[in-house]
């Protein structure tokens, strides 16, 4: 038997087909076959049709089954991983009034900004544990405030992931790990957030009604399965946003334990058991995939805008072939790059310098002595201290790393980069060879409660290697230090 699992994002959607017995991987397919459009009416802005993210959904199921030549009897159980903080607002009869407004889209900044002011900031850190910001709810106020028609007609609102488990069963629900990243829970009633609906003049019946992040949510509907090829009646047992469900695809779950990837953007999400907000103008906070009233599981999350994206952009303006020949040039340079700093915040606002927008600086090139292999080394260090950065803050929220898991992404597989970053925070990295959508699909099987077995499965299947701290410690802290005083420099002057 097997479960599938659905990684729904802004590129692409993914699907993973596992072996429910050893959690063994069998496939993952993508749909389209090339990046999904996002249309931005106005700058700053942008937009997905929620039915796009169906249809993609539909035929990626529909090649597991085909491809693999199973039956769709055969698939037991489905779990659910989306891009995290979209909106999609549906009439009575479940269909979307408007295009999702999703993650990277700033048009509601003001809104939350105003709202943090207005409400407290003190409040909104110890309630929601975030500002209002940018979040789900805030879209909301926009959709109200601006489009009011629209509004009036919304019978719910939904996360991406929520509409998915709709289209497939017909059931309106979320969960509070859903609801949490909308900065729709508050944490110190362990209740939804009444007082930011009753400011923002948000009707709470809009709500959707909460499930279980392991739970037997609801059941594929006729119309689903044969929308979708699979069997009626199949339960959807799991669903979560992206980072949260990154972290538990690295078995991530316990204070202390970190998940770290390296994508275009890079992310460090933390597990904590305490609602401390020292730091939440600069990290957010969201309910864990196994949080529950009973038991706190806060993931702390500092993002890196500029990770990925900063050595692609060299890999594109450099005369190379691939990540492969940028690592082989960057390990004939010394630590430290023989001087040459890069700060890889080129990729909008970051959110760990206090939402400022800094650009790519690189500096301390010399003409005569410096080439591409002196950029690549200092790319990597510099994206891995802006990580080191990133850490630093997490630790003085409270955070002490017991372990650090990462995806076997392009940055982490780079020798330099891991070493860097174990070194500096004195923890051996584990690299593990996984994707959401393989997490999601393996996660149908927590509804069970049995997270060892689960644990173990990562290990057998996924583990790849692991990156020690080196002995020798000196030259990475030099390195690091003169970075980060330059970094402060330019944090002072902007």
């Amino acid at each position: 038997m097997y479960s599938i699992g659905y990684d729904i994002g802004s590129s692409s959607i993914k699907a993973a087909l596992i072996e429910t017995a050893t959690g063994k991987s069998i496939s993952v397919v993508s749909e389209p076959k090339i990046e999904m459009e996002m249309t931005a009416l106005e700058n700053g802005w942008a937009e997905q049709h929620p039915d796009a993210w169906w249809t993609h959904v539909c035929k990626a199921t529909q090649s597991l089954i085909t491809g693999n030549n199973i039956k769709a009897s055969d698939i037991t159980g489905i779990g659910i991983s989306y891009q995290m903080h979209g909106l999609v607002v549906v009439d009575k009869d479940g269909k979307p009034l408007r295009d999702s407004i999703i993650w990277c889209d700033s048009r509601a900044v003001e809104i939350g900004q105003k709202a943090f002011d207005d409400l407290g900031n003190e409040k909104c850190a110890e309630h929601l544990l975030n500002s209002p910001a940018n979040f789900t709810a805030s879209k909301l106020k926009w959709v109200k405030e601006n489009e009011p028609d629209t509004y009036a007609n919304v019978y719910k609102f939904m996360l991406p992931g929520d509409y998915i488990a709709y289209k497939l069963s017909g059931e309106i629900n979320t969960t509070i790990s859903g609801l949490s990243e909308g900065v729709f829970w508050d944490f110190k009633s362990e209740s939804i957030s009444d007082w930011l609906l009753e400011y923002y003049g948000i009707d709470e019946n809009l709500v959707p009604k909460i499930v279980d992040t392991f739970s037997s949510q609801s059941k594929v509907s006729e119309k689903g399965a044969s929308e979708s090829g699979l069997k009626e009646g199949t339960a959807i047992y799991y669903r979560a946003g992206d980072q949260p469900n990154n972290a538990l695809s690295l078995n991530v779950f316990k204070p202390g334990e970190v998940a770290a990837t390296g994508g275009t953007s890079g992310v460090i999400y933390a597990i904590t058991d305490s609602l401390s907000v020292k730091e939440s103008s600069r990290v957010n906070n969201f309910a864990h995939v196994n949080y529950t009233t009973n038991t706190t599981r806060i993931g702390k999350m500092a993002c890196i805008n500029g990770a990925g994206i900063m050595y692609r952009w060299l890999m594109n303006n450099l005369d190379v072939s691939d990540y492969n020949e940028m690592n082989a040039l960057a390990n004939t340079v010394p630590i430290g790059s023989d001087g040459i700093t890069i700060h890889p915040f080129g990729n909008g606002a970051e959110r760990v310098l206090n939402n400022r927008s800094l650009g790519t600086r690189m500096a301390n090139i010399n003409l005569n002595n410096h080439g591409k292999a002196h950029l690549c080394r200092a790319a990597l260090e510099g994206i891995a201290f802006a990580f080191v950065y990133g850490m630093e803050i997490l630790k003085s929220d409270g955070i002490t790393a017991s372990v650090i898991r990462a995806g076997n992404d392009n940055l982490f597989r780079s020798e330099i980069f891991s070493n860097t970053i174990s070194t500096l925070i004195g923890q051996e990295i584990e690299i593990y060879d996984t994707t959401g959508a393989i997490g999601a699909a393996r996660a149908c099987e927590l509804h069970k409660g049995d997270f060892e077995t689960f644990g173990k499965r990562i290990m057998e299947n996924d583990y790849v290697m692991g990156f020690k701290p080196s002995e020798v410690s000196h030259d990475y802290e030099a390195a690091y230090k003169k970075w980060k005083n330059e970094l402060e420099i330019m944090l002072e002057n902007t």
